[in-house]
């Protein structure tokens, strides 16, 4: 498969279906078995993609005992980055207000803009999200979408994994996996019309159905 630059591709499947572990080669953290996984026109995993490809993991990759802009700070100078590019990407998440909060007093929704924030430091041309909305309230959930999609239009891929099947509205096109293996590569409008389903997760469960029913008979 390949994923068209600027746009936000939504990796969707349910849990153990193989999300992380495809995000985990994409980033260059898994060794890979077989195939290839080429990124930005590079091998996957390679030394020059480093400061070009923001991740972040479900598990929020903060330091709680240290301040919001101190963890952004940390990360930025690991990508080479300056104490500017900290700072607007602590405002880019709305966190300007809690910059000198430790993370041990946010709540969950404040910690994953921190992790976010720390994603988003080295002005990533492909950002890699790995179920970054999980455990939030639906108001957080939107605000979240609401950045992703000034991102993508800002000139960045976005790569987001999630289960909740009508996030995949928000997404341009969307990758099913199922089992360690790709269902299908379409667009939530495709794939409403290829199965008749208004609702995107009966159009995946129908796509499940068919790639399912020949090894079932």
């Amino acid at each position: 498969m390949r994923i068209a630059r600027g746009t936000i591709t939504g990796l969707l499947g349910p849990s153990g279906s193989g999300k992380t572990t495809l995000m985990r080669c994409i980033v260059g953290t898994q060794i890979i078995a077989g195939g290839s996984v080429t990124v930005l026109g590079r091998p996957a995993g390679s030394a020059w993609l480093r400061r070009r490809i923001g991740y972040m993991p479900q598990d929020p990759t903060i330091y709680r005992d240290l301040r919001v802009i101190d963890n952004v700070r940390y990360f930025a100078t690991l990508y080479g980055m300056g104490a500017r590019a900290a700072e607007e990407a602590v405002a880019a998440v709305d966190l300007h207000d809690q910059r000198t909060a430790y993370c041990a007093s946010l709540s969950g929704g404040q910690r994953a803009r921190v992790s976010l924030a720390c994603a988003l430091v080295c002005r990533p041309e492909l950002l890699v999200l790995d179920e970054p909305t999980i455990g939030l309230d639906p108001v957080l959930r939107a605000d979240l979408w609401e950045k992703f999609a000034k991102l993508a239009r800002a000139g960045a891929t976005l790569l987001v994994s999630s289960h909740v099947m009508d996030e995949a509205a928000h997404c341009d096109d969307l990758v099913l996996l199922r089992d360690a293996r790709l269902i299908a590569h379409t667009t939530p409008h495709r794939l409403r019309e290829d199965t008749g389903c208004t609702s995107l997760e009966e159009a995946f469960l129908s796509i499940i159905r068919r790639t399912t029913a020949p090894a079932a008979s």
